[in-house]
This record gives structure tokens, C-alpha cells and sequence, in this order.
């Protein structure tokens, strides 16, 4: 099972424009033998959030191997054209270590800051994949789309992975996943889909027909992680700060279909993470894949968790296999 490092932008006054514990923490996921960082995207957060992009870029030049990915990019805001150049000079720069991974995004008042509206994301997701792939693959790109027009467009230099870098979509109804299939090469799993609605929407996401141009149709599974010596110092670590990080997703999360789980007990949170002993945590990794989860991304250290203890984990973690 490969893993991944979903790491912490979150930044406040105080540590403006301190990146380092991010930087600390992939290098020793790199060293622990994790298979990616990966970054999310947001915007209009008063306490502050890194730009993803660009902090991908800055950790591309303090890493050699591991994977640079996002899960993900709200890709209907995003001018296709720049977003196309700019992660390929991301793959460009990092020596082919790029995945791209995208969402639709939700919340109202990030499309707006971005001048669309929610009600055109799918057809602005599927443009700009569309063209993001053609620019990254062909010698040189006309396309008329409803917001996009280029003639004789290229991008030089492409990026290094041949034929591109692989493409993950997040989504949880059918039509995320039946779009996820068709483009692009991976599906990365809300951090809250349950262990018991997993295999089924695996199944499902595997049966829809790929397109064309796909890669693989492999399963990320995303999941809340933290390994200690027992259970209860694993709880004992994560449970504090997560559940302030949880109940601050109750608010920015109210127009997303998944708000309501963030109210729930610690109980239905591990019961949907990566959390405990190494032994539980060797457990829980081996059962997701058996589920056929080809990737598993662990986000170990919510805001307010000191930076000792997202370390231990990370080292937890890389003894487990990462």
C-alpha cells in the first residue's frame, strides 16, 4: 500500500509566512519511503492557508523522490491555460513527480471570489480538464470551449512525465465518479466516506467505461491518521485538535453534502480513519486494501497540534511499510 502525507497549510499571524514544519514534515515523510505530499486547496480562511500551487513549487526544490500531488485543485475556478503551465513547470521543476488531483469544489463565496457561479463548475470541470490534458499532450491545441478559446496554442516546455502526469478527481455521488473514469486516472475518497460505503463505491467507480485518453482508474482512499505506541496515545495526540478542526468544518462546510459528519463522536471518527496502535494501524491499512484501495492519504496533523507529535506519527507510519 502506497501512502501519502496530506499536510497542514493552515497558517495564522503568528507563523506568517513560516513554512517550515510543512517542509520538516516531507522530508521525513521522504525519508520514512511515503509515495506522496499532498496539498488541498482554499480560499477566503480569516486564520490563513497557504496558496497550494506555490507551495507545492517551494517543496518540489527541498525534496529529490517523493511525489508532489493535490487532492485537490477546485478546477472550475482556475483559468485552464495557467493552471496547464503551471503545473507542468511543477512537473518540469520536480523532475516528473507530479499528480494532479481535482475537485469541483462547493463553497459559493470561492467561485464567486473567482467571478463564476457553482452552477457552472461541471461544465468549467470538464473544459478545463479537457484542454489542461490536450495542452500537456499534443504539439499544439485549437479549442473552443464555452469560456476558453485558443489557436495554435502549446505549452513548451510540457511536462517531463510521458504521456502527462496521472489526474485524480475527488466526488462522492455517481456522477463524480462515472466523470472520474471517463477523465482522468484515479479517484481520491472524501477524508468522511465510511469503511462500509467504500467497497461498493469502488465497485462502482470501476465499472463506469474509461476514456480514451485514461491512465488507470486507481483507488486513493483518504483518511484522518495517527499512530502511537497504544491507542489511547494515539487519541490522546490527535483527538484535541481535531475535534476543534472538526468543529470548525461544521461552519465552512455547511453547504458541502458531508457537513453533518463533522459532528459526530470520536467513535465515528476512528471508525472511518487510521487511528492507534501500530498494530490497529497496520490492521486498518491492510483492510483497506482489501477493499482495493491502491493508495492510502493519511492527514495526521490537524491546526494546533504541536509539531513533535505529527513527526512521531510520520515516523509510526514509515515503520508500518510507507
Amino acid at each position: 500500500m502506497r501512502l501519502g502525507l496530506y499536510v497542514n497549510l493552515y497558517a495564522d499571524k503568528a507563523d506568517r509566512p513560516r513554512f517550515a514544519d510543512a517542509v520538516e514534515q516531507v522530508r521525513l515523510a521522504e525519508q520514512a519511503g511515503f509515495s506522496w505530499v499532498v496539498l488541498g486547496e482554499r480560499h477566503l480562511h480569516r486564520p490563513g492557508y497557504h496558496e497550494a500551487i506555490t507551495s507545492l513549487a517551494y517543496l518540489a526544490a527541498h525534496t529529490e523522490r517523493i511525489g508532489l500531488a493535490t487532492a485537490g485543485l477546485i478546477a472550475p475556478v482556475h483559468q485552464p491555460v495557467w493552471l496547464a503551465e503551471a503545473l507542468a513547470h511543477i512537473d518540469v521543476l520536480s523532475g516528473g513527480r507530479l499528480t494532479a488531483g481535482f475537485v469541483l469544489g462547493y463553497r459559493p463565496e470561492e467561485f464567486t471570489l473567482f467571478g463564476t457561479g457553482p452552477e457552472e463548475r461541471v461544465p468549467r470541470f470538464e473544459e478545463c480538464l479537457e484542454l489542461l490534458t490536450r495542452l500537456w499532450t499534443e504539439e499544439e491545441v485549437t479549442f473552443e470551449g464555452r469560456w476558453t478559446r485558443v489557436e495554435g496554442a502549446y505549452l513548451s516546455p510540457r511536462p517531463v512525465q510521458d504521456p502527462r502526469p496521472g489526474i485524480w478527481n475527488g466526488g462522492r455521488v455517481p456522477a463524480a465518479l462515472e466523470r472520474t473514469a471517463r477523465m482522468c486516472d484515479g479517484w481520491t475518497t472524501s477524508f468522511n466516506e465510511t469503511d462500509e460505503e467504500l467497497p461498493e463505491k469502488i465497485r462502482a467507480y470501476r465499472s463506469y467505461p474509461r476514456g480514451p485518453g485514461s491512465l488507470g482508474a486507481e483507488v486513493i482512499v483518504c483518511r484522518e491518521g495517527y499512530a502511537a505506541a497504544t491507542t489511547q496515545r494515539a487519541r490522546d495526540a490527535l483527538e484535541r485538535p481535531l475535534r476543534a478542526l472538526y468543529d470548525a468544518y461544521g461552519d465552512w462546510k455547511r453547504t458541502s453534502a458531508d457537513a453533518a459528519r463533522y459532528a459526530q463522536q470520536w467513535d465515528d471518527i476512528a471508525a472511518r480513519s487510521v487511528i492507534g496502535s501500530m498494530d490497529e494501524c497496520r490492521e486498518r491499512i491492510g483492510g483497506y486494501a482489501e477493499m482495493g484501495a491502491d493508495g492510502l492519504v493519511l492527514r495526521v496533523q490537524p491546526p494546533g497540534m504541536p509539531q513533535s507529535d505529527a513527526l512521531r506519527a510520520i515516523e509510526a507510519f514509515g515503520e508500518l511499510g510507507g
